[in-house]
């Protein structure tokens, strides 16, 4: 690994524990919200013993840090270390700014929100590698040694802490709380799946290898040829797999029924691409270059 994807990664860890930290102070504590995990403790202990979060945050993954540090390997310890420290750094600088978010205590509103924020936050941890420790560091623990799933532990230890939040906050509130999970987890997976989603296409036809030079040249993308075999007749086919983005499927279906109405198609979400026309430029058709000319 580079020394600049490095300085990149922890740049962009820094900056997604901030982007978390101000929505855990400006949303979730302002509102009286809780939150799952380790993060959670810490709103628990601030609510009942009037603990600063920035403190508790790293009195609880440092000795959770030293236990899974074999387990974590060199990399991953480094990256969690920072994401922690960076964590608590960033609750205790926005707990001492003085901004307020009206909202005109729309709890939904706020509960929205703050899913959204934290989101995007811990996407950008998770994406550079990353993680703020906690929950994070014993589900790995336990499916290490006891074989339970990591997706199981951290739900059942999210319940646990969510639970445990009605010591000091009403049902109302914690069903807002809920509603901040889910957002939560809609935002990171989008985050982690990747910035383009597309479709895939798999193409049944006999008239496959009619069909390919078509698509290339009126959709600008490229085609595989896979082997298939008819269940039925027996008959060996070339099938086509192309992947196009969401605007382009019309086009590619008109393309493919104007050959042959008979062809089968399957569609099929693509939750990330990367490659030519979809992370870097494709090659440019000459219409398109004359409408860039022309400013259009």
């Amino acid at each position: 690994m580079t020394v600049s994807k490095t300085i990149k990664e922890f740049f962009f860890i820094i900056i997604g524990t901030s982007i978390y930290a101000f929505g855990l102070v400006y949303l979730n504590i302002a509102n009286h919200l809780a939150e799952g995990g380790v993060s959670g403790i810490t709103l628990i202990l601030r609510a009942l013993f009037g603990i600063d979060p920035a403190y508790t945050t790293l009195l609880i993954n440092i000795p959770l840090i030293l236990i899974g540090g074999k387990i974590l390997g060199k990399r991953s310890l480094a990256y969690t270390i920072l994401g922690t420290v960076s964590l608590s750094v960033a609750l205790w600088v926005w707990q001492r700014v003085p901004i307020e978010i009206n909202l005109e205590h729309d709890l939904l509103i706020v509960a929205l929100l703050a899913g959204l924020i934290a989101g995007v936050g811990s996407g950008l941890v998770y994406r550079m590698g990353g993680t703020t420790g906690g929950s994070d560091i014993i589900a790995r623990i336990l499916e290490k040694n006891y074989g339970i799933s990591m997706g199981r532990s951290l739900l059942t230890f999210d319940i646990i802490v969510l639970l445990a939040s009605l010591t000091y906050l009403d049902l109302k509130r914690m069903m807002y709380t809920l509603i901040v999970s889910y957002v939560f987890s809609r935002v990171v997976d989008s985050i982690l799946d990747g910035g383009y989603s597309a479709k895939g296409l798999l193409v049944v036809s006999n008239k496959s290898e009619e069909l390919a030079p078509l698509l290339m040249t009126g959709l600008q993308r490229g085609v595989t040829f896979l082997n298939g075999e008819g269940g039925f007749s027996g008959h060996s086919k070339k099938l086509i797999y192309l992947v196009v983005s969401s605007s382009e499927l019309t086009s590619a279906k008109q393309i493919i029924h104007e050959i042959d109405e008979q062809a089968f198609i399957s569609v099929i979400n693509v939750h990330e691409v990367a490659g030519e026309g979809f992370t870097y430029l494709r090659p440019q058709t000459k219409r398109l270059r004359f409408r860039q000319k022309k400013g259009l």
